[in-house]
């Protein structure tokens, strides 16, 4: 059934190339928007209205606008950590340039509000409100991120924040948008959200997982590119609560800039072994997921719909990409 959703926006997608001019403008946001990936938002935007009884085709112009947006903030964050690959190609501003990235990032900011422009009255108010609050908790996640660089004190439940608002606030928006779409009531809009917010969390610590331990021939990113690039993650956060003092020193030094060995990933992941944080985040990972799976209790839906969003989590959850 995923795939069905998946066909029709990947449709939708191609029947919407950006071909206007300058063509420098548009064509790393084409580039960057046909390189693929699960099309997790605009899939669950177009699953959550038609499992609500809505018009799938009605909820593809919201599709289009999660995902431009989505691709728009990867653009920028692949420039700010300096990525040299996403989803295994060369990033925008490593193809082109990183002025070329900026503005053809910034160009698909606006890109995904214009997608909106067809919708009317309290649907677009919806809609509108839903993305422009979005947005500004995405940028405020990726300040807390960057901020959390030059830090020595964050905690577990400060990063559980930042990627909440990083990364799971717009998943959470594109199951809601579909609910606004097909008219769902208010209380079963908020558990979508909600639904998704605590999906998306699981999503993002598995790509944490995934970034250390992830095969590097399927992940499509650089394997260890968050220890290369010293983030505080949630493996790094608990391999510091569990380790010993002396766990921690070493992996202060390793996560710092004065250490620039080549054997930094490998260190760094026999320390996260040593400490059983592998094991920590994948329990955090389930916790989650059984969060999310049991909002849909809630929801006034059908068993049999509330079991195709049940299957699409457990699946989205096996994931090796």
């Amino acid at each position: 059934m995923v795939a069905k959703y998946r066909e029709l926006f990947l449709r939708h997608l191609e029947e919407n190339k950006y071909t206007k001019e300058p063509v420098n403008l548009y064509e790393p946001i084409n580039y960057i928007l046909d390189l693929g990936g699960k099309r997790m938002r605009p899939v669950l935007t177009l699953m959550v209205c038609d499992l609500f009884g809505g018009e799938v085709a009605k909820a593809l112009d919201a599709a289009m606008a999660v995902e431009v947006f989505h691709n728009f903030t990867l653009i920028h964050d692949d420039i700010m950590d300096s990525a040299p690959l996403r989803r295994g190609k060369d990033t925008v501003h490593k193809k082109w340039n990183v002025n070329t990235g900026i503005l053809s990032g910034d160009a698909m900011m606006i890109l995904a509000f214009e997608a909106l422009k067809t919708y009317e009255g309290d649907e677009f108010r919806s809609l509108m409100s839903l993305l422009t609050k979005t947005s500004l908790e995405v940028c405020e996640g990726q300040q807390y991120d960057i901020d959390f660089e030059t830090r020595n004190d964050v905690t577990i439940e400060e990063y559980l924040r930042m990627i909440a608002l990083k990364t799971s606030v717009l998943v959470a928006a594109a199951m809601e948008m579909g609910a606004i779409i097909a008219k769902a009531s208010k209380e079963d809009r908020n558990l979508m959200y909600q639904f998704g917010l605590n999906l998306g969390l699981a999503f993002q610590l598995q790509d944490d997982y995934l970034d250390s331990y992830g095969d590097p021939v399927t992940f499509g990113k650089q394997v260890g590119g968050d220890i290369i690039e010293n983030k505080k993650t949630f493996l790094v956060l608990k391999s510091q609560e569990l380790g010993s003092k002396e766990d921690a020193s070493s992996l202060e030094l390793l996560l710092s800039e004065n250490y620039t060995g080549s054997d930094k990933v490998e260190k760094v992941k026999a320390l996260f072994d040593r400490t059983g944080t592998p094991s920590a985040i994948l329990r955090e990972i389930e916790m989650y997921t059984e969060k999310a799976l049991q909002l849909l209790e809630l929801l006034n839906l059908p068993s049999q719909k509330k079991e195709l969003l049940k299957q699409f989590s457990r699946d989205l959850m096996q994931r090796s990409v």
